[in-house]
């Protein structure tokens, strides 16, 4: 009788262990294995990723970084590809209007309007660029001991458009072509439609 129940207590103890491993290796089969245990790779968060660093319909935003073993060496780098990044987005918007408006409206000369109108949305960006609004900073100091700073800024689209209006009123041949609520309206569809745009690839 005692063997018996010796027996049976081995067995049960031989029972359990069988269940808890079955259920550590169906524990280990259901749960995914991280890129980053099976590559090694490191996801790197980029600051001022979220929504409220994008371009919408009435701002323009761009962000950049700069690395540098002097903090405003590094602060410097980082205004500058920001503004860089910036003036590309602003004059592609407006390269992207003055060609639907030149489209849907009859001008004397379309290539010199649209050759004089790239010259002033330059001048416009340059000039919108020197008091941009820095929206957001970010510093870190590296483990090499350099500082690596990110820096987000801010045109608002109002001001481009008043420095184009301003601009053209000092430009006869443009004038003479250019109808404000016209071109203001094609603007705006265009900075709804990169907002739409910025969305949908989220």
């Amino acid at each position: 009788m005692k063997a018996s129940m010796k027996d049976l207590i081995r067995s049960g103890v031989i029972l359990g262990a069988v269940i808890i491993s079955l259920s550590a290796c169906k524990s280990k089969k259901t749960v995914s294995t991280p890129i980053e245990k099976s590559t090694g790779a490191v996801e790197i968060s980029v600051p001022f990723s979220t929504k409220a660093y994008w371009s919408d319909k009435e701002n323009f935003r761009a962000k950049s970084s700069g690395n540098s073993m002097d903090l405003q060496t590094a602060k410097k780098i980082a205004m500058q590809n920001a503004k860089s990044e910036m003036a590309g987005l602003i004059q592609s918007t407006i390269k992207k209007v003055t060609d639907q408006y030149t489209n849907q409206r009859t001008v004397s000369n379309q290539q010199d309007f649209n050759n004089k109108f790239e010259e002033l949305a330059r001048e416009v960006t340059n000039q919108e660029l020197i008091d941009v609004k820095v929206i957001g900073e970010k510093l870190f100091q590296e483990s090499n001991n350099t500082y690596t700073y990110w820096v987000a800024v801010e045109a608002n689209k109002q001001t481009v458009l008043n420095g184009i209006e301003k601009g053209i009123s000092a430009n006869k041949k443009i004038e003479q072509d250019y109808d404000k609520k016209k071109f203001e309206e094609i603007f705006n569809a265009e900075m709804e439609r990169m907002a739409r745009e910025r969305e949908g690839n989220r």
